[in-house]
């Protein structure tokens, strides 16, 4: 059975040493200090480890089943939600109007990384809930908001967004969802939806669908898409719960993984809808949990690359096999542990690297948010859009690639269920799918972010990381290791924007055949820049006189580690970006 331990003393350091929270110009930063945040971030590691943890191959093993026209979720899904719940964590970072604590979503995101690495389809039950009660905070009526939100933050009922049909996936021009008005003001929806994660279960009251449909007599396309309220059981008007609405599940997906989250396609048959903003605005108002869950999905591979790691590390240390080649290490026993070969150590160094620099990224990208809507910065708010669908994009498809190198350390007990590491895989896979697949996020990133107010939140970008290059590039211990190879892959990111600049216009399918690696080379230089943060958070902490110097210097190597064995893969990434789309597009259809 897979094991999980939180990295409560990792939290710390990004939140202190690296990023020192409380010194933030952030309304509510001022609060989160070391103190703070070492006893929230510890409770919920607490929960995630001990808890949620232990349920989660029950959950891979078990699934929901539907009966009778209600999903039921695995042994112990329901208490682990209840403590959830009953901790008041869904709710960390919403507004206290509405049962919120009121958080930044800086500490969201950190207690939400380590639950998702103790339990990916426990997680999104309440994960779902919070984007859609951020899409009512950001565009419902107070009417609906005082309606539903209270019960959403605190998940005793939880909520779900409906956009994908048998039909119509990326292309939501072409959804038939229909949603006919109704004299009282409320709409009659009908249509049926699939790959709807927490569709329905028996762990809360009520659920409340946020649906996409269109108005008949309205335009036929994207630019004719509204939002709609479908609750599971109508409310009302003291609160109460009434009548059950029009909406069923009509199957449970059987998966490759997150078998604990039901996955349901949903039916709706007249069901009662109440419009959320304007007519046609709904894809505007989808967008804000769009976008809230892409990060979440990219914060889920570095997740499950972290789980696969603290098992395949364990088992590494532990396993006898073979000896060293430059002299045994382990001579009492038979053989020496794994973790002396130097494939084993560089397969390990691959994870660890990874991990750590995405759970960095996780926090630094959740103060950019805190900045964008605390202190209506614009500008913060054009640069996390424009990095959004790179962070999707290139942790989930690392996360993926992660978890298949924790299973391989493992060898053939990585292929046995019962060693967790082949869930660990499996669950990982769906985050480079959902929330738009990855091949879309590299389609946004080039086609609508990086152009967008002729490039501006990119130009942000580089002055960012050169301005750190420039500081610290003179550095003695890690100018040549760490910042060098920073700077060479800004530079090949540079260059790779500009050539989609130059040829985009003449030939579009150029820079469309290149913007999946541009997504992996950009993706590279975001975690070598969160490596030069961390070696100069850990060489300070080391010439004060540090208490733990071995937890800094293994900083310190990480960050050599990934920026000079990895950033290389950025001139790979421009190489073939400067192909063209010739051999991309040349092939005759009949000829593949």
């Amino acid at each position: 059975m897979p094991s999980y331990t939180a990295p409560t003393k990792d939290y710390a350091y990004l939140t202190q040493d690296v990023f020192d929270l409380s010194s933030q110009n952030i309304p509510g930063y001022e609060d989160l200090d070391r103190d703070f945040t070492t006893a929230v971030i510890g409770e919920a590691g607490k929960l995630a480890s001990e808890v949620m943890s232990p349920v989660n191959q029950t959950g891979d093993q078990e699934g929901c089943t539907l009966e009778n026209g209600v999903v039921r979720t695995p042994t112990g899904f329901s208490e682990a939600f209840d403590a959830l719940r009953d901790g008041g964590w869904p709710g960390i970072d919403m507004p206290e109007e509405y049962g919120g604590q009121n958080m930044p979503f800086v500490m969201h995101t950190a207690v939400n990384q380590m639950f998702s690495a103790a339990n990916h389809a426990l997680i999104m039950y309440p994960g779902l809930t919070h984007g859609a009660a951020s899409a009512l905070l950001a565009h419902a009526s107070d009417e609906q908001k005082n309606t539903y939100l209270p019960n959403m933050v605190s998940c005793k009922w939880t909520g779900t967004m409906n956009l994908t049909e048998p039909h119509c996936g990326t292309d939501l021009g072409l959804l038939r969802t229909k949603a006919e008005p109704q004299e009282d003001g409320t709409y009659k929806v009908s249509g049926q939806k699939i790959f709807i994660s927490s569709g329905d279960h028996d762990m809360a009251e009520n659920i409340i669908h946020l649906v996409l449909a269109k108005i008949p007599g309205e335009p036929n396309n994207v630019k004719g898409i509204s939002l709609f309220i479908v609750p599971k059981f109508l409310v009302n008007e003291d609160g109460s719960l009434g009548a059950r609405n029009g909406v069923s599940v009509g199957n449970l997906e059987k998966k490759m993984g997150i078998h604990g989250n039901a996955t349901c396609v949903m039916n709706y048959d007249g069901a009662t809808g109440y419009l959320v903003g304007e007519v046609n605005k709904g894809m505007r108002a989808m967008f804000t949990m769009m976008n809230e869950a892409r990060i979440g999905a990219a914060l889920q591979g570095v997740s499950a690359a972290e789980l696969g790691y603290q098992n395949a590390l364990a088992y590494a240390k532990d396993r006898l096999q073979g000896r060293d080649v430059t002299g045994v290490k382990n001579p009492e026993g038979p053989a020496d542990p794994l973790i002396v070969h130097p494939d084993i150590r560089r397969n390990l160094m691959d994870q660890k690297s990874f991990v750590e620099a995405g759970r960095a990224l996780g926090v630094w990208s959740s103060m950019k948010l805190d900045q964008a809507h605390r202190n209506n910065d614009a500008d913060a708010l054009a640069l996390i859009s424009l990095l959004t669908p790179v962070m999707k994009g290139f942790c989930s498809d690392k996360g993926f690639d992660m978890a298949v190198q924790s299973q391989q350390i493992l060898g053939g007990h990585g292929y046995i269920e019962e060693w967790g590491l082949s869930q660990c895989l499996r669950d990982a896979r769906i985050a480079q799918i959902y929330e738009g697949a990855n091949g879309i996020q590299a389609l946004d990133l080039v086609a609508r972010k990086l152009p967008s107010d002729n490039g501006k939140a990119f130009r942000d970008f580089i002055a960012l990381v050169s301005g750190f290059i420039a500081e610290h590039k003179d550095d003695e211990t890690i100018g040549a290791e760490v910042i060098a190879p920073l700077k060479a892959a800004l530079n090949d990111l540079q260059t790779a924007a500009m050539t989609f600049v130059q040829n985009g216009m003449k030939d579009i399918n150029a820079t469309l055949s290149g913007s999946y690696d541009f997504m992996h080379l950009f993706g590279h230089v975001l975690l070598g820049y969160m490596w030069g943060l961390q070696a100069v958070a850990s060489q300070a902490a080391l010439a004060a006189g540090s208490e733990d110097p071995a937890f800094h210097d293994a900083k310190l190597l990480s960050a050599r580690f990934y920026n000079t064995r990895h950033l290389p893969m950025t001139a790979t990434h421009l190489a073939r970006i400067k192909t063209t789309a010739a051999p991309v597009m040349e092939m005759d259809v009949e000829a593949f």
